[in-house]
Formats: structure tokens, sequence, C-alpha cells
């Protein structure tokens, strides 16, 4: 399957995570996503460096600016279970816009053809990295990398394109 592109509908799955009471809820991305102007960032993993150091906190400090430039929601998805993504999302005490979501099966990374097959490194499919602009479901910008690299997909990459 070719990989979501601009002008693309982005397709409808069900991702999984914990609301503010603590409760495992199961979410359809175009039930977050329909009539608002959304930015869907992924990432390989939970914990790891790049995503943990760099991609995750820049979406996390830039989520004010982004806000102020229109955004409604920030969505993070990720090829790990919802218990992770919760046990991850507690490391970023200051995160109030980020939303952690569990893609488990990769059933959705799937979707959207951007996943990525880690299994020589021991961790099975996971997810590319990416930053999706979607305005009413509509991919208006894809910045997808290549490999393990981190040059497209940042926050300060998709302001850029606001």
């Amino acid at each position: 399957m070719a990989p979501i592109a601009v002008g693309d509908v982005i397709p409808d799955g069900t991702l999984a995570y914990f609301d503010e009471q603590d409760q495992l809820q199961q979410a359809s991305v175009h039930s977050l996503a329909a009539g608002k102007k959304v930015i869907i960032f992924g990432v390989p993993g939970a914990f790891t460096p790049t995503c943990s150091v760099k991609h995750v906190p820049g979406f996390i400090e830039k989520a004010g600016e982004l806000k102020s430039k229109g955004i409604d929601e920030i969505l993070l998805v990720s090829v790990n279970d919802p218990f992770v993504m919760k046990a991850w999302a507690k490391t970023y005490p200051d995160n109030k816009d980020v939303k952690f979501l569990a893609d488990g099966s990769a059933t959705y990374t799937h979707a959207l053809g951007l996943e990525l097959d880690l299994s020589e490194k021991g961790l099975g499919t996971r997810s590319r990295r990416f930053a999706l602009l979607v305005d009413d479901l509509k991919v208006k910008v894809a910045n997808v990398e290549a490999g393990g690299e981190f040059t497209v997909s940042s926050a300060d990459d998709i302001l850029k394109a606001i």
C-alpha cells in the first residue's frame, strides 16, 4: 500500500488511550479529527531515544504555538500497547495538549501505509517517524522520515508548513 500523501483522506481506525480518570478508552481517528485541524505524528516506539528526547518534547513545548495557529488536537500514535503509552505519557508531567494513542497491533499504522519492519532489531513492526497536518480528515502536509532520520517531522517543521 502506498503511504498516506497530501490530498488523501486519512483512514479511520480505532486507537486506545487512558483518559483523565485513568480509564481505558477506544476512539476512532475520525471522531478525533473530523471537522478539526489536527496534527497526527507517529514514532517508532515509546521510551526510545529520539522519540523521547526530541520528537515528543518538541510537540509538547510547541503546543501553545500550534494551537495559536488553529490546531485543535495533537495526536501521537505509536505501535505500543495503551499501558506503555500511559506510562510514557506520565514522563511528561507538563504535557496538557498531546494525546498519547496506542496502535497496539499496528493496524492503523498499516492503514496509513507507514509501517516499518524493525524485526532485525527485535522490535517487530513499528511506525515510521512522521507528522501529518490534517484539516477535516484531509492531509494538507505529510512529512514522513526515511529510515531512522529525524529531519522533516518535528513540531518546528509543521509550524513552518502552517
